[in-house]
């Protein structure tokens, strides 16, 4: 019998996505799960206030709190460290690691793991954020060494209405990107509905299409010891993306 695992993720409170996809992705073993806990976010701007959902103490206040459940990895299932930058990630990791004694990552610094498995130098963005968000983005991947060939985004400042879109809008998105021929294709935000459409779009495009809570899923399983390739039907990234 395989050893029994426990995937923490630290939550946007607004996000209605992240735990129905992340269940279904896991859906299949019986021997991994994944449990939550919540801290506020509820808009996504460069405003005062809405970065300051970001400081440290909330979510070390829920990463405390999971980690009374004994989890063997807990990650922070947002994308923040996109647009705050890696370095705000990596210290977040570090003192999540000191306070609570297992394993963390981040959705972007999973992203990154991902396109490093990947190969991958070219990229397609997708997301649901605002051109003052977007641009964070793009030039922070850029000093990571990662070129984007195209991105398109929706201009919301969400975050709860990121889950109000649907997947052929989401889908059309991905496929505009496309056409730039990247090495992949990420959709960004872990609130975005993206996660059943992209192994379908990358049989359709040719293309590994990363959805961000499969490939936090995935960064978490492999630093808690479970071998992603357990994961069937969910992209190609489960399949290529390593032990």
């Amino acid at each position: 019998m395989a050893q029994q695992l426990k995937l923490g993720l630290l939550t946007p409170s607004s996000n209605t996505i992240m735990e129905p996809q992340s269940a279904a992705v896991l859906a299949g073993l019986d021997h991994v799960s994944v449990h939550f806990g919540r801290f506020r976010v509820t808009e996504i701007s460069m405003s005062g206030d809405a970065l300051g959902q970001f400081k440290f103490a909330p979510q070390l206040a829920a990463a405390e709190l999971l980690a009374d459940a004994r989890m063997d990895v807990i990650a922070w299932g947002g994308t923040s460290g996109s647009w705050l930058g890696r370095a705000n990630d990596e210290e977040l990791v570090r003192q999540i690691e000191a306070r609570c004694g297992v394993p963390s990552t981040t959705s972007t610094l999973a992203l990154f793991a991902a396109f490093e498995a990947l190969g991958v130098k070219s990229y397609g963005l997708v997301t649901p954020y605002l051109t003052e968000i977007q641009e964070p983005i793009l030039r922070n991947f850029a000093a990571e060494g990662y070129r984007c060939t195209g991105d398109r985004r929706l201009e919301d400042p969400g975050n709860y209405s990121f889950a109000e879109y649907g997947e052929a809008q989401i889908a059309d998105m991905v496929r505009e990107v496309a056409e730039g021929k990247p090495d992949a294709i990420a959709i960004q935000c872990t609130n975005f509905n993206g996660t059943r459409i992209a192994p379908a779009l990358e049989e359709e495009l040719g293309i590994p299409v990363l959805d961000s809570v499969a490939f936090t899923i995935w960064h978490c399983m492999k630093l808690a010891g479970a071998d992603p390739r357990q994961v069937t039907g969910w992209g190609r990234l489960f399949r290529d993306g390593g032990a």
